[in-house]
């Protein structure tokens, strides 16, 4: 019995043949593969990225931290508390601010007051909880409004100056021990004839509104 071999080839035009080795070539039978029926394998490649954390790089991170004190940017000051004490007739213990880090002449001012554990207020409101009173918060601005108004700009005289009035006062959050409260002040409206200038003011710790309203300021003449 003779011995039968065969093998596949496989034509370039995706023809598919067999072929006897032991017979004389005879024209191949072809089973065409349509493109309806065809498979395809592609090898479809990913744009997969590589995240290498090794202990190296977080030393070079922590290399390059920022120091503490580099961290945070101070408050500029316009005028310290050398120059405020020549400005406004407060005295210890109800001089409530600290310093001022802008101002405009004749139109707004922003000063800050640092709130420490301890001022004199704290042991009685509360022990348990200390909370700076909205009193002195709306005090505390309304000397940041003198600070606008007690200028040749305004006009304003230390002798004769006078907080007349507030009006849609709103305390939005606690001020605590630590906060550091900034105020801004801005002249709205000034009758220099009658001596009166009304001022908004806005007070913030951090990002966060904490007080506003409306100030109304009375100004007279030295005698």
């Amino acid at each position: 019995m003779a011995t039968f071999n065969s093998i596949f080839n496989v034509a370039p035009s995706r023809n598919l043949t067999l072929t006897s080795l032991n017979q004389p070539l005879s024209p191949p039978l072809s089973l065409p593969l349509h493109r309806s029926s065809s498979v395809a394998f592609r090898h479809k490649l990913r744009s997969n990225s590589l995240v290498l954390c090794s202990t190296n790089e977080s030393k070079i991170a922590e290399e390059k931290e920022i120091p503490i004190e580099l961290r945070y940017e101070a408050f500029p000051s316009v005028m310290d508390i050398n120059k405020i004490r020549e400005i406004l007739p407060h005295r210890f213990p109800f001089l409530l601010v600290d310093r001022v880090i802008e101002y405009k002449a004749g139109e707004s001012a922003v000063a800050i007051k640092n709130v420490t554990i301890n001022d004199n207020f704290f042991p009685g409101h509360f022990p348990e909880r200390p909370i700076m009173p909205g009193v002195l918060m709306v005090e505390a601005m309304a000397q940041v409004g003198g600070i606008v108004m007690l200028q040749p700009e305004v006009g304003g005289s230390k002798s004769s100056f006078f907080f007349a009035g507030i009006d849609k006062v709103r305390f939005r959050k606690p001020v605590i021990a630590g906060d550091t409260l900034v105020m801004r002040m801005t002249l709205v409206k000034l009758q220099k004839r009658f001596g009166i200038a009304k001022m908004e003011g806005k007070a913030y710790v951090g990002n966060s509104l904490v007080c506003e309203g409306e100030f109304l300021m009375a100004m007279g003449k030295e005698e």
